[in-house]
């Protein structure tokens, strides 16, 4: 194992872990001072005030812990890719097929490898279909390859058939892409860094 990588990766995620605590504490802080006026409508539906209250703070939870990891993630990644290829960075393209959004960004573009990283992506939204079919083409007609990384799997199957029409978009438009096991061997044959072999050793140390 890279050492110097591994105390990069490391940092990372001790940085990451100890702003999604005190976003955290900072909540579970707030919601003490919330109306629980709708715990009523729990009752009605058979959850109780107790209950009601751990859904709630977990809930709010859930959400800072589920945008920290695919964050840090994501940001691991990056890392590894810039690590590898000192020319790597983040790039911004004019969208020339539409206005809206004025510009696609590029969050790893390394010569002319375009990646999109996503940790999961459990969207079932048609609307993502349309816009991330607008993006590939731009960045296909940008001159890049369009790559797209999503280390976990979505669980739902509307969601799944949604990153089935999405593969389908990026092989159609000459680009690739990798989910699960092979979004990890990605990163691997490409930075020569195992970020899975890391991640695990930062968990069995006991986190951050």
């Amino acid at each position: 194992m890279n050492l110097q990588i591994y105390e990069i990766i490391n940092n990372l995620a001790r940085r990451y872990s100890k702003e999604l605590k005190k976003r955290i504490i900072d909540r579970v802080e707030e919601m003490r001072y919330d109306d629980h006026s709708h715990f009523l409508l729990y009752r009605v539906l058979g959850i109780s005030d107790e209950e009601g209250s751990l859904i709630d703070l977990y809930q709010n939870k859930g959400r800072f812990l589920y945008k920290y990891a695919g964050a840090f993630l994501e940001d691991a990644a990056i890392t590894c890719m810039r690590h590898r290829y000192p020319n790597a960075t983040k790039a911004k393209i004019p969208n020339t097929l539409g206005t809206r959004p004025k510009t696609f960004e590029i969050d790893c573009l390394v010569n002319d490898l375009a990646h999109e990283i996503k940790w999961r992506d459990a969207t079932t939204d048609g609307d993502h279909i349309t816009k991330e079919h607008t993006r590939v083409k731009v960045i296909q007609a940008s001159g890049f390859v369009p790559i797209r990384l999503m280390f976990y799997y979505p669980q739902r199957e509307q969601a799944k058939r949604i990153q089935e029409t999405l593969k389908t978009l990026y092989q159609g438009a000459g680009g690739r892409y990798y989910c699960g096991d092979s979004a990890w061997d990605y990163i691997k044959e490409f930075t020569e860094i195992d970020l899975m072999e890391i991640l695990l050793k930062i968990a069995d140390m006991g986190g951050t």
